[in-house]
């Protein structure tokens, strides 16, 4: 018998073991394996405790992810531009606007910043920062904010303090600084949100397109596809929309009457019973012009104590309006302006001003009141309505029909006028205050025409997008400011920016040959200084010594300072006389200097500024 480890042994072969038979069953002797035990099912509120954990501890890591896409580069420049948001600029803010206004800035500084750090990592400078030095740099970026944004919110409480009293204004302490600081913060995130949608949008479109054109072309095309979007529902529906219901809204007001304008009946102005224009298509503030202002009497009463008037008789003085009609062109509304003045006999007048009007039709009451009292009644003004809209939204959505009104408005009084008897005929000079002297300058090809069609000009608060203003402004002499700028020594044109402006009209001490054209502009008037340069350049006007009722330190920074300056031209209206955009008191000596009265002294200026004073106090 072969033993079993003889190369002639028959080799054993290994049963197959088929799964589910006996043999796949382990043999007596071998130990069993021990099965594994089900798991035990987990009480219910168990299960959802662990649940909820899980997900509170997703959502704390989608954050800390969500921090990983915020730009530390922008949070810096966030932060330095809230700061430099709280600086003063030309006018006092409110609480309200001031945390407005940083939100904004706040806003703007985080896009430069992220706009920024984008640019540097696309040209190839990448760093990565361990999470140990990354923790240590947001610490510091914290510690910074819980520092610096505190201190700028006293340092400018402060200056807006200085700035009230400089401007002769109640001191306003650091009231609401939470409510301002909320509103800051709220702001901010709602215009970063808007701008990370944007941004999510354009990725979105550029996924899409990619699977047909090149990626940089994908990126291009969503880029402006999104573009166009946007802007046709910014232009499209809100702007379009906001308009129309402004419009509707002022139209609607157009039909009341101011509380203290009462329908005239002196035959010298419009509305009155003799008038071919009603009461009724005056509009708001036609209504406000003709029916208020001073009497006959009133007039006299003044002549008789003002020794430059002494002897002189007062008259009735003329006030001739066109309110807008819907069927109406501005050439049928001018027309009604001269058949007005036909009917008043004013072209026997002393005196005829012809003025463009803002928005909403107004002429200011200090302006009309002034010439006035300043003449005795031996005057005529003469103006018309061409919008229902006030002047910062005819501002924004319509500078086209302002010198289009202008010059209908002039060229058909002059032509009128031309028709008269050059010795007897009014000497006829031109007027506009903000959007009405855009307008009024409009009608005019340049200073020479000025010169060549009137007998003087005057322009107060003028936009600084004004081509004959910015024309006028950029040919000043040599070393004069743009402030108060010097126009070929001063021969023609002069400009004030003092409340009392016969300290720069006259202190050029040399010939002032007519006609003579004057411009009032407060180094405080927002809407002088105000343009779109202000996004990327320092203007001359803040390179340049600082006027009287601007602050010295006041820094040109880009994007906050054309916010600040944004902002100072919705509250331009609601600080002193002789800042921003008030100008009552300086009617004296600009309407005396163009249309060159005599024999008045500084008292008999006083007089008259004391008594517009009264005036405007008694219709307000």
């Amino acid at each position: 018998m072969a033993s079993a480890n003889s190369p002639d042994a028959t080799p054993r072969v290994a049963p197959a073991v088929v799964p589910g038979s006996s043999a796949a069953e382990p043999s007596a002797g071998a130990p069993a394996k021990p099965l594994p035990k089900p798991h035990a099912k987990a009480p219910a509120g168990q299960t959802n405790a662990r649940r909820r954990l899980q997900e509170t501890a997703e959502r704390i890591g989608a954050r800390v992810r969500a921090m990983d896409k915020v730009s530390p580069t922008g949070l810096c420049f966030a932060l330095a531009f809230l700061c430099v948001s709280l600086a003063p600029s030309l006018i006092p803010r409110t609480w309200g606007f001031q945390g407005v206004l940083s939100g904004l800035c706040a806003a703007g500084g985080y896009g430069l910043g992220s706009a920024i750090g984008a640019f540097t990592r696309w040209l190839g400078f990448k760093h990565t920062w361990s999470k140990k030095t990354s923790k240590i740099l947001w610490l510091i970026l914290a510690a910074l904010a819980l520092i610096l944004i505190p201190l700028f919110v006293i340092l400018g409480s402060r200056w807006q303090t200085e700035l009230r009293l400089l401007m002769g204004m109640e001191a306003d302490g650091p009231t609401h600084v939470l409510g301002q600081l909320g509103l800051a913060l709220l702001t901010a995130f709602a215009v970063v949100f808007v701008g990370r949608n944007l941004l999510r949008a354009i990725r979105w479109v550029t996924r899409k397109l990619s699977r047909w054109i090149p990626r940089r072309a994908a990126v291009l095309a969503g880029s402006i596809i999104v573009a166009i979007a946007f802007l046709t529902l910014i232009d499209g529906t809100l702007v379009r929309g906001s308009m129309a219901l402004l419009n509707n809204i002022y139209s609607a007001t157009d039909r009341d009457t101011p509380p203290h304008a009462l329908q005239p009946t002196s035959p010298a102005r419009s509305g009155s019973p003799d008038s071919e224009s009603s009461w009724e298509s005056l509009g708001y503030q036609g209504r406000a012009f003709v029916g208020q202002g001073p009497s006959q009497e009133e007039l006299q009463e003044f002549a008789d104590t003002t020794p430059a008037l002494k002897g002189v008789t007062a008259k009735d003085p003329i006030r001739v309006y066109a309110g807008l009609a819907e069927d109406d062109s501005l050439a049928d509304t001018a027309a009604q302006v001269v058949a007005e003045l036909d009917r008043t006999n004013a072209w026997d007048r002393d005196v005829l001003m012809v003025a463009t009007a803002t928005g909403t039709g107004w002429i200011d009451p200090a302006m009309s009141n002034t010439l006035e009292f300043q003449h005795a009644g031996d005057t005529a003004i003469a103006s018309m309505q061409y919008s229902f809209l006030p002047s910062w939204v005819s501002f924004l959505s319509d500078r086209e029909t302002p010198p289009t009104a202008g010059k209908a408005l002039f060229e058909a009084v002059y032509a009128a006028w031309l028709e008269k008897p050059e010795a007897s005929r009014p000497k006829i000079y031109v007027y506009g205050l903000s959007l009405g002297s855009y307008g009024m300058q409009g009608a005019f090809s340049g200073l020479q025409d000025i010169n060549e069609r009137t007998n003087g000009a005057l322009f107060v608060g003028t936009p600084n997008f004004t081509p004959m203003w910015r024309q006028t402004t950029d040919s000043r002499d040599p070393g004069s400011p743009e402030i108060t700028p010097v126009i070929n020594g001063g021969h023609q044109v002069r400009f004030s920016t003092k409340a009392n402006a016969a300290d720069d009209l006259w202190n050029l001490k040399k010939d002032w040959r007519s006609p003579r054209v004057v411009y009032l502009q407060h180094a405080s008037d927002a809407v002088t200084w105000w343009s779109m340069d202000l996004l990327w350049n320092s203007p001359d006007w803040l390179n340049e010594p600082a006027g009287p009722d601007r602050r010295v330190n006041m820094v040109w920074t880009p994007i906050v300072t054309f916010l600040q300056v944004t902002f100072d031209m919705l509250v331009s209206g609601g600080v002193p006389y002789g800042h921003g955009h008030m100008y009552q008191l300086e009617y004296a000596d600009a309407l005396g200097a163009i249309t060159e009265v005599t024999g008045w002294s500084e008292s008999d200026y006083d007089l008259l500024r004391n008594r517009i004073a009264e005036f405007d106090k008694s219709a307000s």
